[in-house]
């Protein structure tokens, strides 16, 4: 009798999926390829999910619930300052286009182009997905908002670091030019410069009047 509760067949079936939709996309990857690379029969692949889409649903939850361990702890070890972690993100991202000759693309964003029009459950799942990276960032932007511009929206600017992120790497992976992704990015920090350089600073209290004080002047001799 085939074991469906063994331990680890459902990870094993979502890590061969996400691999595999990450190298291939979701469209060319096939069930028959992923219970290969997870090791399983079909029996236990429908024991789990009914469908392929299920399969999907469970490894966008998994990018979802595994962006700390999987992303930004690792991205963010010994970096303090938080604009400084935004930027530490973004290196991770230019090392796997380093690391792959610029072949990398973002799963989320390559999901959510190559699925253009997606059931609601998909759809919902990949904005999720987006949503908890934006939250990330935000909470960068709104811990170095003492610094920025006193009218920075950190929202906004939040969704502009995913936005430059997700061009930088679609456009290097094109051009198969890291070039592409390092002038973007650079583009960027000018943009937190320009907020850095936009807080006003505190001016320095004028001095008081020239000349000996009252209480100091000499008393004229009677």
């Amino acid at each position: 009798m085939l074991n469906q509760d063994a331990p680890g067949t459902r990870e094993r079936l979502v890590g061969a999926a996400l691999r595999l939709f990450a190298e291939k996309g979701y469209a060319a990857t096939s069930i028959a390829e992923i219970l290969r690379l997870a090791e399983v029969n079909s029996g236990s692949l429908y024991y789990f999910f009914p469908g392929k889409q299920d399969l999907l649903l469970a490894v966008l939850d998994a990018y979802r619930t595994g962006i700390g361990p999987m992303l930004l702890e690792p991205a963010w070890q010994g970096v303090d300052d938080p604009v400084e972690r935004v930027f530490a993100l973004l290196a991770r991202y230019r090392q796997a286009l380093a690391r792959t000759g610029c072949t990398y693309g973002c799963p989320i964003g390559s999901l959510a182009l190559e699925i253009h029009d997606p059931d609601p459950p998909v759809r919902a799942a990949l904005a999720a997905n987006f949503t908890a990276w934006i939250d990330a960032i935000a909470g960068c932007v709104e811990a170095a908002r003492g610094r920025l511009a006193p009218d920075i929206d950190v929202r906004a600017t939040a969704e502009l670091v995913l936005a430059v992120m997700e061009g930088a790497v679609m456009q290097a992976r094109t051009q198969r030019d890291l070039g592409a992704f390092d002038r973007a990015i650079a583009q960027l920090r000018r943009h937190f410069d320009g907020l850095a350089a936009a807080r006003p600073r505190a001016t320095a209290r004028p001095p008081g009047p020239s000349g000996p004080s009252r209480t100091s002047r000499t008393r004229k001799p009677r």
